[in-house]
């Protein structure tokens, strides 16, 4: 059965390492916070300025001023710190950023990652991505195995224009964990009742 996105989130927490900087895409990797434990502690970098994100917010603890670069509403962890956008880039070119988890449209067997633009449809911006994947330490792409039309996401070479080439270590999804190695993709984990034959047939490159 796949995974859930609570399910995939907290998966994605458990490759955070106590004491790590990371960084957080929109969309699915912004549930992660919710799932790491009280005890680890891991500072979370938003490149829109704050240091040390913390879950979302209850009803009553909602700050308007306090978002992430998803535009929602956060919570910040104990002694975090704010800052301009020059000095978050700083942080992520120059090398500071130990992980970064991010969504993705495509990502290929040999780990290039599309993930800013559909040509043909509007595009606010490329955010930080492109950054991020050559400024960061690791990067994991945190996504649904499949499109919404059954479509691959996960392919031989990614047909999207590419915001990073060969920079993805890991790939979770909601049926399995995949590890990008220089003899292509490996199955380090699938989600349970997931079988190995479904697996592939709904991935468009091979899994050894």
């Amino acid at each position: 059965m796949p995974l859930t996105r609570q399910q995939m989130a907290a998966r994605a927490a458990a490759e955070l390492e106590d004491g790590a900087y990371v960084n957080l895409g929109i969309g699915l990797p912004t549930l992660v916070p919710n799932y790491v434990p009280d005890d680890v502690e891991i500072v979370l970098q938003s490149e829109n300025g704050i240091l040390g994100v913390g879950a979302y917010p209850t009803e009553d603890a909602v700050d308007p001023d306090l978002i992430n670069a998803g535009k929602e509403t956060v919570t910040v962890r104990r002694g975090a710190s704010y800052f301009d956008s020059a000095t978050s880039f700083g942080m992520i070119r120059g090398g500071k950023v130990d992980a970064a988890i991010l969504g993705a449209m495509q990502v290929s067997s040999g780990g290039d990652i599309a993930n800013w633009m559909i040509p043909g449809k509007m595009v606010k911006g490329m955010g930080g991505a492109m950054d991020l994947v050559h400024g960061a330490k690791k990067v994991v792409v945190l996504m649904e195995h499949v499109a919404k039309d059954g479509s691959h996401k996960i392919l031989r070479e990614c047909t999207l224009p590419l915001t990073g080439k060969g920079v993805v270590q890991r790939i979770i999804t909601d049926l399995a964990v995949l590890d990008v190695t220089p003899h292509g993709l490996r199955v380090v984990e699938r989600a349970p009742g997931v079988a190995a034959e479904e697996l592939q047939a709904k991935t468009g490159a091979p899994l050894r």
